[in-house]
């Protein structure tokens, strides 16, 4: 299809969007070379297949449903919101982002606003005082759910029922409201305590017809749309056919694992060492009728592996590791458990290739990988490998 080249009057200040100006085509053709450089060799090494990237289907806009803004003192009572400048703490202001779902950009001003009109002081962030930090917005895919996250500098929100009050006016398209508290010196946006103001506390969403409650914390794919393309060749390179048993590590909230299980009659074992994720992981298996199908741990999974995994006989082991990478470690361990596949999904095909390396040493060959568009007009590219044991 042909697709527009789109601009953006912050573009050059905010560079998140890097490859903005950059048709869609172009892009997509710079990923799949980026893949080709660095994975090449090794396919073709194993008479592997690099599968064409998988870009979006329409166009690449308001792909983004997690969007998040800090907020600033910005003189005469008024309150700063939108991006920091690339390579500073200056904030751009942002009206609305061609990358976001449009209700998010929407919801972040709307808490500027309140705040202003309510004299709740933004966080200056060299003297450490003040009381509004950040906010995060999470918007449904398949749903119409809202979720707010307010991050404050302080335990408690005075008045915070006028303050909620005066966003759901605001913003009525928001769900749930949440307090997540940060009173570190830090550049990490979110605290460790929350504290839910108004409505659930959580959201809903889908995916591949599968149902998942996301909260606050929760790691969920910011474009959802791809991240089905995504799981859906996971599952493919699977090969599942029924039966199977599979190793679902770094399972986060269960949202591969779970949607394997749906897609085939296979049992999945998750294993993560956030207990908050294995709560959520049981309560999604739970929500989708699959409990007697899912199972999760809450422990290390290089551990897991060397204590109880090698008393289980897994067929598969699915893996999505975080930007940095596994380790060798845990790699040995997929090895000593001898599955029939290992499917490797990567945010970071450099990691991906020093540890396909190691994959590859420990006796398995690369059959496919095929790279996957999650962020358009970013360099970033993402991809699945499937390797089976020589």
């Amino acid at each position: 299809m042909g697709y527009r080249t789109f601009t953006c009057p912050i573009a050059r200040d905010c560079g998140g969007c890097e490859w903005l100006a950059v048709p869609y085509t172009i892009q997509l053709r710079r990923k799949q070379a980026q893949v080709e450089e660095l994975l090449g060799p090794m396919i073709s090494g194993d008479a592997g297949e690099l599968r064409g990237i998988v870009g979006m289907k329409g166009e690449p806009v308001a792909y983004r449903h997690k969007a998040a803004t800090p907020y600033a003192h910005a003189g005469r009572g008024r309150i700063a919101c939108g991006f920091y400048a690339r390579g500073t703490h200056r904030i751009v202001r942002c009206d609305d982002c061609l990358a976001e779902d449009p209700r998010a950009r929407h919801v972040l001003n709307a808490v500027a606003r309140v705040a202003a009109r309510q004299h709740i002081p933004a966080y200056d962030e060299d003297k450490g005082t003040g009381v509004l930090r950040h906010a995060v917005v999470r918007c449904g895919y398949a749903t119409d759910d809202v979720l707010l996250t307010v991050v404050t500098n302080v335990p408690e929100l005075r008045r915070a029922e006028r303050f909620v009050a005066a966003i759901r006016e605001e913003a009525p398209e928001v769900t749930s409201i949440v307090q997540n508290v940060n009173t570190r010196r830090t550049n990490a946006i979110l605290g460790f305590r929350n504290k839910t103001l108004w409505g659930p506390g959580t959201m809903r969403d889908k995916l591949l017809g599968c149902t998942f409650e996301i909260g606050p914390t929760t790691f969920y794919q910011t474009n959802p749309a791809q991240t089905e393309e995504l799981y859906r060749l996971a599952i493919e390179g699977a090969g599942l056919r029924g039966g199977e048993r599979v190793l679902d590590a770094y399972c986060g909230c269960g949202t591969i694992g779970i949607c394997a299980a749906s897609a085939n009659d296979a049992q999945v074992i998750g294993v993560e060492r956030v207990e908050g994720a294995v709560k959520a992981a049981r309560r999604n298996a739970s929500m989708n009728g699959l409990d007697e199908k899912c199972s999760f741990v809450a422990a290390d999974a290089t551990e897991w592996m060397a204590r109880e995994g090698r008393e289980l006989r897994f067929d598969v082991v699915l893996m999505d590791p975080p930007r940095a990478g596994s380790t060798p470690e845990f790699l040995d361990g997929v090895a000593s458990l001898a599955p029939a596949r290992v499917v490797y999904v990567s945010c970071n095909i450099e990691t991906q290739a020093r540890d396909l390396e190691l994959i590859r040493r420990n006796g398995y060959r690369i059959e496919s990988v095929t790279p996957v568009d999650m962020f358009p007009h970013t360099k970033h590219v993402e991809s699945v490998a499937v390797l089976s044991r020589r």
